[in-house]
């Protein structure tokens, strides 16, 4: 039967559709990072970017499909993380501007809301480039507006619209010589593509049998700490946690005493998805890896030994870290309240990093207050919005550290209540560097451009290690060899990490450098730090170093050079 409008049912079940689709398919997009790090986002942030959205349009009363629009567009405004996810959000912003008094959507209102979509998610990026999402949307926006104007009919005008946008997606690789190199297609229109197909099943009643696209192996320790927990849950009561212990393992396939079952991905991931929530299965012919939260870890390893031996198990009671963070969290918030603010005077100072011993070398420096994020966390728009108003200040600094939270942050000065810039740091090394500066006498222009200028000051390094067998720029890389990235490239690959560091801090060295930094996060450690230290000596007796343990995750050590 020829569907004639979207009224307010059918928008809803699109929604909560897509909202699914991406949920599911979070870490196959994740997997689809360029860079063999374990750090890749896409997915999470697009999915909880969406969710938010979805939550707005779930919690809205209107019978209008223009006022849902309208609450999907401020749900994704305010929830959007990273990059991908704020390009999302334009691309509903201007999706919802396009059809503000429609009640009900025809075919042509449907292609022209989303050609208002590409044109205002392409006015957000400062320098549009093709091969990404934004072609995705654009290539798929066009498909619409062809088959609206030959008089198809809503569902022909969205399956047009879906399968135009995987045709666009295969082609982003041809766009983009690192997709290419590395063999993926863009991860952010690979996202815009589960919307658009969600879109498309919802409307025509398609049913994908729960289809899921398993991913490549990545490494997913730590992806769901206690600490994000509370981030993203808020002040939850530790008696309110269904599920207490935080259950990690990893199996190798066919090995060990006891087994018992040929591995079925679906089988395993339903058995576990019974005594647990939170769930992330990683499978391929030789490994599986899960992270689950359970009542019942016990089951989860003896389960485990089902398929093949344990070669990893970590266990971790999250109801008594959550006692733990909500007594830091008042320790801290004592804190900031005492420190509120010598150094920087009148302004707030936000900085966005991970790890305490990072936050604390901020804070020295006299961040007023540092937001929780990073790789593999970046906060949402509201995040930050939130941040801003707890400074309690009328003039706020804005420094993201890294370049996937740039746009969300500039998102959240525009809504916020206050006067506020964003300074463009891309890592924790360019972040301090532009605190040095800023001054508490000087006008809030003045401090962005004199903070800004301070960021091309340092060279930034990132030691970390490689979760899969690449080559980029013609570089070979190894899984578990360790990355020496600099300023955004790899420069060094090594199966040492401590020879690892001391090449890339070689590559970073030149006459004028005159200070290196080393922070280790949570998988370096001090002595090695020392040894780094040692042979960074050797290279240049002049060199003043500095070592400072940061309990950063993903990156075992960041090294600036001055």
């Amino acid at each position: 039967m020829k569907v004639e409008k979207i009224t307010e049912t059918e928008f809803r079940k699109m929604i909560l559709t897509s909202s699914d689709r991406l949920n599911k398919n979070a870490e196959f997009i994740n997997s689809l990072n360029v860079f063999p790090v374990p750090d890749g986002d896409t997915g999470t942030n697009m999915s909880l970017s969406f969710a938010s959205g979805s939550k707005y349009v779930s919690e809205s009363t209107s019978a209008s499909v223009g006022d849902l629009a309208q609450a999907l567009a401020k749900g994704l405004l305010m929830g959007a993380r990273g990059n991908s996810g704020v390009i999302l959000s334009q691309v509903f912003r201007g999706f919802a501007k396009s059809v503000s008094n429609k009640k009900e959507l025809t075919p042509q209102d449907l292609a022209q809301a989303l050609q208002g979509g590409v044109e205002t998610a392409y006015k957000a990026v400062m320098k549009p480039q093709e091969g990404t999402i934004l072609t995705v949307a654009r290539k798929s926006a066009e498909a619409a507006k062809k088959v609206a104007k030959d008089g198809g009919d809503i569902v022909a005008v969205m399956k047009d619209t879906y399968e135009a946008a995987e045709a666009a997606l295969k082609t982003t690789p041809d766009l983009l010589p690192v997709l290419k190199e590395v063999g993926v297609v863009d991860s952010g229109g690979q996202g815009l593509t589960f919307v658009y197909q969600g879109f498309y099943d919802a409307l025509s009643g398609n049913v994908r049998d729960d289809e899921v696209h398993k991913p490549s192996p990545v490494e997913m320790d730590e992806m769901v700490s206690a600490e994000h927990h509370k981030s993203a849950q808020g002040k939850l009561n530790t008696e309110d946690i269904k599920y207490g212990y935080c259950t990690e393992i990893m199996v190798r396939l066919g090995a060990g005493r006891l087994v018992e079952k040929k591995f079925d991905y679906d089988e395993f991931r339903g058995y576990l998805a019974e005594i647990g929530d939170s769930l992330l299965v990683i499978a391929d012919d030789e490994v599986v890896k899960v992270h689950v939260h359970t009542e019942h870890p016990g089951m989860v390893l003896s389960y485990g030994q089902k398929f093949g031996s344990l070669i990893k198990v970590k266990v971790d009671n999250m109801r008594l870290q959550h006692e733990t963070i909500l007594e830091k969290d008042e320790e801290e918030e004592r804190e900031e309240e005492i420190s509120k603010n010598e150094i920087s005077g009148d302004y707030g100072i936000i900085a966005i990093a991970s790890g305490e011993g990072v936050a604390e070398i901020f804070k020295n420096l006299g961040a007023t207050y540092v937001l929780s994020g990073g790789q593999t966390m970046n906060p949402s728009t509201q995040d930050i919005v939130d941040a801003i108003s707890k400074t309690k200040k009328d003039k706020v600094i804005i420094l993201p550290n890294n370049k996937n939270i740039f746009l969300a942050a500039d998102q959240a000065a525009e809504v916020c209540d206050v006067d506020a810039v964003v300074v463009p740091s891309k890592t924790i090394a360019q972040g301090m560097a532009a605190m040095l500066g800023f001054s508490k006498d000087a006008d809030l222009e003045e401090n962005k451009e004199a903070m800004t200028d301070e960021l091309d000051t340092v060279i930034s390094g990132q030691v970390t290690i490689a979760v899969r067998d690449t080559t980029i720029e013609g570089r070979e890389i190894k899984k578990d060899d360790y990355m020496g990235i600099v300023d955004g490239n790899i420069v060094v690959t090594n199966p040492d990490r401590k020879e690892a560091a001391i090449e890339m801090v070689k590559a970073m060295l030149d006459e004028d450098s005159e200070v290196v930094t080393i922070i280790y996060g949570e998988d370096g450690n001090k002595e090695e730090a020392e040894a780094i230290e040692t042979a960074v000596s050797e290279l240049d007796e002049d060199l003043e170093i500095e070592i400072h343990e940061g309990n950063q995750p993903v990156y075992p050590y960041l090294i600036s050079v001055e």
